[in-house]
């Protein structure tokens, strides 16, 4: 549920400012918690039938065409907008830490550092499906709730910094208005967990005396309390000591301790990883299922080696 999203919430609050970014903050972690809960309850909502996919859900509500029309566009647009992101941020902190940690070598360009990040992925992506990269899920779990702490904890140990100032950057309306939609825009990026809740329910064994939505929203509220802990004081405590002067990632702004900052870099990258993985997999799903239902395609490896490679390649 931690998305990488986390370290641009600081800079979001220079966008909007101490009220609205406060406010908005925790607005949206209630509202995304209310409608997980409704998603997990909608997984089973009619007996003796589960809700795997969400193109099944919207086909239920909105019939066989119109639902596909409706679902399928929006969630492939999350998905892949967010693996491209993924895969620009994992870049952007290899490079990071590559040069705190060699100052003196040679500049290498961000492209090559997101080629590196992308060829984890050759490797990973074979991996059949959520259950199987469970071990990568829980890894990057761990890694954002450490670096998150370094964010916020690096933060206090920098204090308020001299000349700090609060105010909007933009300094006529049209500007301050993009800004504040763009700073919206963050946040709901930040919160992005929605898209693969009811493909993450569906691995759950689920009978009519337990059903799946126990064990699943149990998970959620400690998916949440960590969101919270993540969160919030990254935005709160970065924008404070950083104010309207704040970088878009957190971690390009701190600068020292370097040993810290690098190893803060290297857990996004192991982050980014596992969260680049998960919004895949649908996605996975959907080519696969269209090339053998409609294509006409034998589901053999070969076919979930060559489709999920262009993927990654693309």
């Amino acid at each position: 549920m931690v998305g990488a999203g986390v370290l641009s919430l600081p800079y979001a609050m220079s966008q909007l400012g101490w009220g609205p970014g406060v406010t908005i903050m925790l607005l949206s972690w209630v509202v995304t918690l209310y409608t997980i809960w409704q998603m997990v309850e909608m997984h089973e909502m009619i007996p003796g039938k589960r809700f795997d996919r969400y193109h099944e859900l919207g086909q239920y509500a909105f019939g066989e065409k119109l639902g596909l029309w409706i679902i399928i566009p929006q969630q492939l647009t999350v998905d892949v907008s967010s693996d491209i992101v993924y895969m620009v941020t994992g870049g952007q902190s290899l490079k990071k830490f590559h040069d705190l940690v060699c100052p003196n070598c040679k500049e290498i360009r961000q492209t090559y550092f997101i080629m590196i990040f992308a060829s984890v992925h050759f490797v990973l992506s074979h991996l059949p499906n959520f259950n199987s990269i469970s071990g990568v899920s829980l890894a990057a779990a761990v890694m954002s709730l450490s670096y998150s702490t370094i964010a916020w904890a690096a933060s206090i140990g920098k204090g308020v910094q001299p000349n700090v100032d609060y105010s909007y950057k933009s300094t006529s309306n049209p500007g301050k208005v993009f800004d504040f939609l763009a700073g919206l825009g963050e946040i709901a990026f930040a919160y992005a967990g929605h898209n693969v809740v009811l493909e993450i329910q569906a691995t759950m064994p689920s009978t009519p005396e337990k059903p799946s939505k126990g064990p699943m929203w149990k998970g959620v509220i400690v998916a949440y309390l960590i969101v919270a802990i993540c969160y919030l004081p990254v935005a709160f405590i970065g924008y404070w000591a950083f104010g309207n002067s704040v970088n878009d990632n957190i971690l390009l702004t701190l600068e020292n301790p370097t040993w810290l900052i690098a190893t803060a870099n290297i857990f996004v990258v192991i982050h980014v990883i596992g969260s680049y993985q998960i919004f895949a997999m649908p996605v996975f799903d959907m080519m696969e299922s269209y090339m053998v239902k409609e294509l006409r395609f034998r589901p053999c490896l070969r076919l979930r080696l060559i489709s999920r490679t262009l993927y990654v390649g693309k």
